[in-house]
């Protein structure tokens, strides 16, 4: 075993978490190493989650379109839409990725060390790397940012070749002419709305009452309604009993009776922690029942000089949100004051996309706060007419005394672009956080962010009746 010692700050993981903690570490004259059990950096972001998913969508929404344009239509290009062209050509985003990743390290002269990392008591982690020689890092801190996987329950066998993951349908080798995804959380409906769009033949089994029940009312029961013009069947309140597959498909067998049979099935109900097999008995910390550790506002474990941030740590489990928790973890190593994430965006990339901030319609009538609503629908945008995409609105939820805006929440084409420009204005001191900045702001024209001129008009029109 070699072993390496000096370094200021240990980083295990290399998604937007550990590269955020590192690289602004590192800017502040730490000397930093980082561990990755994986021959590239990038994390499961990067690699399986959301920039495979994200590139594939747009290779599925530009198939979309084709179907949708009769010009397209007249001038056909040869050749096959099957899944795995698709899945190929996404990837092409991933090696991008990685190259631009990797650079950051280079250029920072920080060293990465792959193989898999291991707590060997405090300040020590001990990394194995794949040819079977180890290292053991000393550090004064450590930050775990391993990131999280799909869950897997133990009575489904996800080794069956027509049994997949949010990880594994990037592999699949087939096309599906019919596709059960069990669990309709944020990325069992972005697959739902990938896998209809592009013609396959899609049952959605929601173990809650409804689609996404942390969204605006209106904006879930949008998602419904396009889920189901694309093809898409959903159903509510199901549970599970038992998965059965063989060589022809899959039958999945609901606690109310029902048997769904499909050629393959997609398990999307949840996330783990990476936390097992870091070795934190070592330093005695311990993870939840979903495998995330707590920390304090300076993501702070109860080991002092342990870090974690990221899906380790649970909600929001975005990597926006990820990006930002490692950056403050790290600036609060190097002293600066103690800064937690807040006010995070929510980005689904369905097709068409959702996004919002701030507060549902649903919260401010709970909290008795008065509120007025503008709207602007995309079908009315000169924008969204010229791109042929009409399918959405934006609204803007307002206090009906202060004007304050209080909620922003979009559905349709750069649902999460357009959701920044009313985030920025929310995040301003009063009296600059009203709706009057977009009666009174010049919008470009045309464009999608005029939705909020649109949308402003309309909910002062409403106030004044």
């Amino acid at each position: 075993m070699q072993v390496a010692t000096g370094w200021d700050l240990i980083v295990v993981g290399t998604g937007p978490a550990g590269e955020a903690a590192a690289m602004r570490a590192v800017k502040s004259g730490l000397r930093v190493a980082v561990v990755e059990n994986q021959s590239k950096v990038g994390g499961s972001c990067t690699h399986l989650g959301t920039i495979p998913s994200k590139a594939l969508r747009h290779q599925i929404r530009q198939v979309i379109r084709h179907h949708r344009n009769p010009l397209l239509q007249d001038m056909r290009v040869p050749g096959s839409n099957r899944w795995e062209r698709m899945v190929s050509r996404a990837r092409e985003a991933v090696d991008a990725q990685v190259t631009v990743r990797t650079g950051y390290y280079l250029r920072n002269r920080i060293p990465v060390f792959n193989g898999h990392g291991v707590l060997d008591g405090p300040g020590r982690v001990r990394v194995n790397e794949p040819g079977g020689r180890q290292w053991l890092l000393e550090a004064k801190h450590v930050v775990l940012a391993t990131g999280s996987r799909p869950y897997r329950p133990d009575d489904v066998d996800f080794s069956h070749p027509r049994v997949y993951d949010s990880d594994t349908i990037l592999s699949m080798a087939h096309t599906p002419r019919h596709l059960i995804i069990y669990g309709a959380g944020v990325i069992g409906c972005e697959y739902a709305s990938m896998f209809a769009g592009f013609g396959i033949r899609v049952d959605l089994v929601n173990t809650r009452a409804h689609l996404l029940d942390f969204l605006d009312t209106e904006i879930s029961d949008a998602l419904s309604y396009h889920l189901r013009e694309q093809g898409a069947t959903i159903r509510h309140d199901e549970h599970y009993t038992r998965v059965e597959a063989d060589e022809h498909g899959v039958t999945l067998h609901l606690q109310s009776g029902k048997s769904i049979r499909a050629d393959a099935l997609l398990w999307s109900n949840g996330r783990t922690g990476n936390s097992d097999g870091l070795g934190l008995e070592s330093i005695g910390l311990s993870a939840d029942g979903r495998g995330h550790l707590a920390v304090d506002e300076r993501y702070q474990t109860s080991c002092n000089g342990v870090y974690a941030v990221g899906d380790l740590i649970g909600w929001p489990s975005l990597a926006s949100a990820a990006y930002d928790q490692g950056r403050f973890c790290a600036s609060a190593i190097c002293g600066d004051k103690p800064h937690q994430v807040t006010d995070v965006p929510t980005g689904i990339y369905t097709i068409p996309g959702i996004s919002s901030v701030g507060r549902t319609e649903q919260e401010l009538t709970q909290q008795q706060i008065p509120y007025e609503v503008g709207q602007a629908f995309f079908r009315n945008l000169a924008r969204a007419q010229i791109t042929a995409e009409q399918a959405g609105m934006l609204k803007i939820l307002f206090h009906r005394d202060t004007l304050a805006v209080l909620g922003i929440h979009c559905f349709g084409y750069q649902a999460t672009e357009i959701v920044h420009v009313g985030q920025a204005i929310m995040r301003q001191p009063a009296p600059n956080n009203t709706i009057n900045y977009f009666l009174e702001t010049t919008f470009n024209y045309p464009t999608m962010a005029e939705a909020y001129r649109v949308a402003a008009i309309n909910g002062m029109n409403r106030l004044r009746r």
